[in-house]
């Protein structure tokens, strides 16, 4: 009998002593995440229950998931599904007003936490890689709130130019949402952006300088407009950057003839840029000039030569009256002895935009079968400007690559797009993995 009472307290005991353990853990992951928490190591138990608890705070995903799960995974079935729902009245996109954003505002905790802005590091890598943004802007503040929503992160740092042209309520609005953030300000001078002309080029210079004031030890910066949006999470751009080592990346291409008329020839601006026949001085340095586009991914010591070079100043005030200098400026600085991370002028350092990680853009006359040597499938949403505005059977050949960010995207063309392509990078940069 003895024995029997042994064993039934040992059961007992044993019994006492998981229940103990599991109220333990129970209480142990179920207090409130914090920082800390979220940055512990993968396999931890604790950070897997904060992991889980943060997504769900966190989660992007509407009602159709498993829809856009399919659309990047290629699905032509759910990809020609969207093109009937874009069809259907109830299924067009309504986009919110600049009062909406300016009601929103009004209580910025509210607004960061209803819009889903991730509020801590994600990694103890990217806490310590800070990046900066320079944005530039002009139309359409719920696209610009998507793509800072999508980018943004407490570590870095975002300048944000709205075209001085742009109605005062646009400019109202979005000096609200930056606002709400410590680390999002406005230029503190805007330019009335006029296509092709210089101004889109002092737009950046603007942010740079501004940039350049700040206290955060950023590592390199990077531009966009109100048409982009990033393909890869803010780690899988740490990481490519780290891999960069100080390196600049960008389209840099020895110009074709018709384009070098661009900066041999005096410009007016007239509400847009008019060509004159009035032929201008060579250009004042000794290096050649090339030809590339206006997106750029450069190293603060690059940015800070800019302002600090004499043959960098010259070259800046020569090209004011050339036509859509930004496409060629930020190439040749690119090339240029003595810029930081910057590579020689030789035939062995071209660079596409196929090749660097700025940005992945389709033109629509390089479109075509790429099984029979075109660089790109046709674009399955709309062109504008020679460009493919972004459809969702755009998504999974975009995903393929290793572009940083691509142009253009538009929620009147294709918000599946968008919306999917939202869904995807939060899952990944919460979870590293796909839908």
């Amino acid at each position: 009998m003895a024995f029997y009472n042994r064993k039934r307290n040992q059961r007992f005991l044993v019994w006492n002593g998981l229940m103990f353990f599991a109220i333990v853990m129970l209480k142990y992951i179920s207090r409130e995440c914090d920082l800390e928490d979220i940055l512990y190591k993968t396999g931890h138990l604790r950070n897997r229950y904060c992991r889980d608890q943060f997504f769900r705070s966190m989660n992007l995903s509407s009602e159709d998931q498993g829809h856009c799960s399919s659309i990047i995974r290629g699905d032509q079935e759910a990809i020609a599904q969207t093109r009937l729902d874009k069809l259907i009245a109830k299924n067009k996109k309504v986009m919110k007003s600049e009062k909406d954003y300016l009601n929103l505002t009004k209580d910025c905790s509210l607004y960061k936490k209803t819009q889903k802005f991730i509020s801590v590091p994600l990694s103890k890598d990217e806490a310590d890689f800070p990046i900066t943004y320079s944005m530039v802007i002009h139309a359409n503040v719920e696209m610009f709130e998507r793509l800072l929503r999508t980018i943004y992160t407490p570590q870095n740092i975002y300048c944000v130019h709205v075209d001085e042209k742009s109605p005062e309520v646009f400019k109202e609005a979005v000096r609200a949402i930056a606002s709400c953030f410590e680390n999002v300000f406005v230029a503190s001078r805007l330019e009335k952006v006029v296509y092709a002309s210089w101004s889109r080029v002092q737009a950046d210079l603007n942010c740079m300088e501004d940039l350049l004031k700040s206290a955060v030890p950023w590592r390199y910066l990077l531009n966009t407009c109100g048409t982009d949006f990033p393909i890869k999470t803010n780690a899988e751009i740490v990481r490519a950057l780290k891999v960069l080592n100080r390196k600049n990346s960008l389209e840099s291409e020895k110009p074709s003839v018709i384009k070098t008329q661009r900066w041999q020839f005096h410009h007016q601006i007239n509400n847009h840029m008019i060509r004159t026949n009035i032929q201008k001085s060579p250009p004042p340095i000794s290096s050649p000039i090339f030809s590339g586009n206006a997106y750029f991914v450069v190293n603060r010591g690059f940015v800070r030569t800019i302002f600090e070079n004499p043959d960098v100043q010259r070259l800046l005030e020569w090209g004011k009256d050339t036509y859509s200098p930004d496409e060629y400026l930020w190439a040749t600085l690119y090339r240029m002895p003595g810029m930081p991370g910057s590579v020689p002028y030789n035939d062995k350092f071209q660079l596409s935009d196929m090749t660097s990680v700025t940005r992945l853009v389709k033109w629509s006359y390089l479109e075509g079968d790429t099984k029979k040597g075109a660089p790109y499938p046709p674009c399955t949403g709309a062109h504008r400007h020679s460009v493919c505005v972004y459809g969702a059977g755009d998504l999974h050949w975009m995903l393929q690559h290793h572009h940083l960010f691509a142009n253009k995207f538009d929620p009147s063309v294709d918000d599946y797009a968008i919306r999917c392509l939202e869904e995807y990078l939060r899952h990944r940069a919460l979870y590293g993995d796909l839908l």
